[in-house]
C-alpha cells in the first residue's frame, strides 16, 4: 500500500467534506421581513394560534372599550433578568446575565425571549384546554392575578384566575440560580360537577431565526422521546407541514423525556418534572401574517378529570438559557432529565467529543486558578501535547518508517526504472525491498488517521460548546470559536479594505500552512511527479481552506505540527546516527569462508602435482 496515495485519498476526502460544508450545506433561512409600525400593533393585539384542538382563543369584541396595557411580573435571578406578562401568562422577555452579544465589554447583553409585537417574538406560556367543551379556560387575553413579586430563587411567585363557573386555575412559578423555571399548573373545582381539562406547555417563536448553515451543527425543533433524540431543522419542519395541510409536523407520545427549540448556544425545553409522566410532544410550524410561526407543545396523554372539591395540577420544567455542558448534565442527574446533555450537538464523534471537552475544561480550570488570562488556548495547547504523548508509541513507529522510506527512496526509483514495463515485476521486488529492510509502508498513514478523528471531535468541541465562545487567546485573538480576524490581503489591518470572504488569509493559517509544508520536506517525496506536485500544493489549499474555521482550530493544527516536526527531526537524526555507527563497524572476519577456499587451492595443487 502506497501511503501517499491513501494520505491523498484522505486529504482529497477531508476536502469533499469541508467543501460540502461550505457549499451544498443548505443555506440559512430568509430573515424575516421588517414589520410596519402598524403591523407589529396588529400582531400584537392578535390571538395566539390554536396550540391544541379545542384551545378557544378570545375572540375580540366588536366595540370592546380600550383595556388597560398588560401587567409584567419581574424576573430578577442571579443569571437572568426580565418579565413574565400577565395578560396570557407569558414569559416573554429573559436576558442572559452573563453572555453579551459580542465580545466588547459594553455590548448588549443575550436576549432570549422578546415579547409580541416586537421583530422577533419568542416566549413560553402555560394555559388549558376545556376538554369537556363547556369548562371556561383561560386564554391568550386573560388577565392574571399575581402574588407575591419579583419572581426569584427561593421566592416563588403563584398567578390565580377564577373562570366564574366554580374554577381557579393557578400557576406557581419558581426558578433556580441558573437557567430552570419551574411552574405547577392546578385546577381547584368548587362547582357543582366535575370538569375535564387539559393542562398544556408550549414554547413559541415567531420568526424564523438566522442560523449558522452548517451540516454539523443542528439548530431548530430538538428533544429526546422515549430515550431517541428527535431533531427537525427549520426547512424540514416546514416541508412536513406543507406537505400534511395541517396538524404539527411532528408528533409522538414519550414518558418522561423533553423537547424544545435549540440556536447554536441557547436553548428554550420544555419536560415534565415527573420523567415516568406519559406526554404528548408535537413540533408546530404555523404560517401567519407573512410570518413563519414554530412552536413545540407539551401535553399529558389524557385529560384531567377534576371532581367537585377536587384539585388536579401538572409541573413542568422549562430550561431557558445557554447550553452550558456541565450544566446540562448536572440537570440530567439531579433532576433525571433524560439525555438532557444530548442538547449540545456533540455530533457522531460524541464518544470523543464530550470527554475532549471536559479533558480541555479540567485543563483550562487549572490555568484559571493561576490566574492566565487565555486559560482555553492553553489549555489546547496543552491537550494537544498530552494527545501527542499518548499515541507516542505508535506515532514513533510510523515515523521510524517513514524515515526508513525516504532512505530507501533512491532503490524505490531505482526498482521502477529497471521494471518499467512489467509494473508486476517492479511491485515484487519492492515487497522484497521492504522485507529485507523491514519496512512497512502502510505504518506512515498512522498519524494521519489518529489526527483525522481528533481533528474533527476538536472541531465540534470549539464550533458547538458555549465554553469556547469569547474565550481569548495570545495576541490578536480574543474568540477562539471564532475565525482569526486579521488577513493578508489588507495586509493585516494596514490597509483600510474589508476584502471579500473569499480572500480571507489570517495569519494563523499561514502559520499553519507554514509548518504543514515543513513538516512535508521531511516525509519521503513520491516518485510519481505529477503526485509530487499535488502534494507540494496541498499545504497551500489547506491553508485556503481552513482560513475561515475557529482560530482554536487552526492553533491547536499548527501546534500539533510543530510537535510532529520536532518528534520526526529527532527520529530521522536518531536513525541517520546509527545507520552511520553502523557503517563505521569493521567487517566481520570470513574464517569460514577463507578457509574453505584455502582447502579448494590445495586441492588444485594437489591435482596439478
Amino acid at each position: 500500500m502506497d501511503q501517499k496515495r491513501l494520505f491523498a485519498a484522505i486529504a482529497i476526502s477531508i476536502g469533499i467534506l469541508l467543501i460540502f460544508q461550505t457549499f451544498i450545506a443548505p443555506p440559512p433561512p430568509r430573515p424575516p421581513a421588517e414589520a410596519t409600525a402598524p403591523q407589529r400593533a396588529a400582531e400584537s393585539a392578535a390571538p395566539l394560534a390554536p396550540a391544541l384542538p379545542g384551545y378557544r382563543e378570545a375572540a375580540p369584541a366588536a366595540a370592546a372599550p380600550a383595556r388597560p396595557p398588560a401587567q409584567s411580573l419581574a424576573i430578577e435571578a442571579p443569571r437572568l433578568q426580565g418579565g413574565l406578562n400577565l395578560r396570557g401568562a407569558m414569559l416573554d422577555s429573559l436576558v442572559l446575565r452573563d453572555y453579551r452579544e459580542t465580545v466588547q465589554p459594553d455590548s448588549p447583553l443575550v436576549r432570549l425571549f422578546a415579547p409580541r409585537g416586537g421583530p422577533h417574538p419568542y416566549f413560553a406560556q402555560w394555559g388549558w384546554t376545556a376538554a369537556d367543551g363547556r369548562t371556561r379556560v383561560p386564554d391568550a387575553e386573560t388577565d392574571w392575578q399575581a402574588s407575591g413579586g419579583p419572581l426569584a430563587p427561593g421566592r416563588p411567585v403563584t398567578l390565580s384566575w377564577d373562570n366564574g363557573q366554580g374554577q381557579v386555575f393557578e400557576i406557581v412559578l419558581q426558578v433556580d440560580e441558573n437557567y430552570m423555571f419551574t411552574a405547577e399548573q392546578r385546577v381547584r373545582n368548587d362547582g357543582p360537577e366535575p370538569v375535564q381539562v387539559i393542562p398544556w406547555a408550549r414554547v413559541r417563536r415567531e420568526a424564523t431565526p438566522p442560523t449558522q448553515g452548517f451540516f454539523i451543527l443542528h439548530e431548530g425543533f430538538t428533544g429526546v422521546l422515549d430515550g431517541r433524540l428527535r431533531e427537525w431543522t427549520y426547512s424540514d419542519a416546514r416541508s412536513e407541514a406543507q406537505k400534511r395541510g395541517s396538524g404539527p409536523a411532528f408528533e409522538q407520545e414519550s414518558r418522561g423525556g423533553w423537547a424544545g427549540i435549540t440556536d447554536k448556544y441557547w436553548l428554550a425545553a420544555l419536560a415534565p418534572a415527573d420523567q415516568a409522566l406519559a406526554t404528548r410532544i408535537a413540533y408546530r410550524y404555523v404560517p401567519e401574517g407573512g410570518q413563519d410561526r414554530w412552536q413545540v407543545d407539551l401535553v399529558p396523554a389524557g385529560a384531567q378529570a377534576v371532581a367537585p372539591g377536587a384539585t388536579a395540577q401538572l409541573a413542568t420544567r422549562l430550561f431557558a438559557g445557554a447550553k452550558e455542558v456541565t450544566l446540562l448534565d448536572a440537570y440530567r442527574d439531579r433532576l433525571g432529565i433524560v439525555h438532557f446533555d444530548k442538547a449540545i450537538d456533540f455530533g457522531w464523534f460524541y464518544f470523543l467529543t464530550k470527554p475532549f471537552f471536559y479533558a480541555l475544561h479540567w485543563i483550562a480550570l487549572q490555568f484559571k486558578a493561576l490566574g492566565s488570562g487565555a486559560p482555553f488556548g492553553l489549555a489546547i495547547l496543552v491537550f494537544t501535547l498530552l494527545i501527542k504523548a499518548a499515541f507516542f508509541p505508535l506515532a514513533n513507529k510510523a515515523y521510524h518508517s517513514m524515515a526508513k522510506m525516504k532512505v530507501l527512496a533512491p532503490k524505490m526509483q531505482e526498482i521502477r526504472d529497471r521494471y518499467k514495463d512489467d509494473p508486476a515485476k517492479a511491485q515484487a521486488e519492492m515487497m522484497a525491498l521492504y522485507r529485507s529492510e523491514k519496512v512497512n509502508p502502510a505504518s506512515g498513514c498512522l498519524p494521519i488517521l489518529i489526527q483525522i478523528p481528533v481533528f474533527f471531535a476538536l472541531y465540534k468541541v470549539l464550533f458547538v460548546t458555549i465554553e469556547m465562545r469569547h474565550q481569548p487567546f495570545f495576541g490578536w485573538i480574543r474568540d477562539l470559536s471564532a475565525p482569526d480576524p486579521t488577513n493578508l490581503f489588507n495586509l493585516f489591518g494596514l490597509i483600510p479594505w474589508d476584502p471579500p470572504a473569499f480572500f480571507h488569509l489570517p495569519a494563523w493559517a499561514l502559520i499553519m500552512g507554514a509548518t504543514m509544508w515543513l513538516q512535508q520536506r521531511l516525509n519521503p517525496q513520491p516518485p510519481d511527479p505529477i503526485q509530487a506536485r499535488i502534494f507540494q500544493w496541498m499545504p497551500v489549499i489547506f491553508t485556503f481552506m481552513l482560513a475561515s474555521f475557529p482560530a482554536g482550530l487552526i492553533i491547536y493544527w499548527a501546534w500539533n505540527n510543530l510537535l510532529s516536526i520536532a518528534q520526526q527531526w529527532y527520529i530521522m537524526r536518531h536513525d541517520r546516527a546509527a545507520a552511520a555507527a553502523k557503517k563505521a563497524l569493521p567487517a566481520p572476519p570470513a574464517a569460514d569462508g577463507g578457509g574453505k577456499t584455502e582447502g579448494k587451492e590445495r586441492k588444485k595443487e594437489d591435482v596439478r602435482v
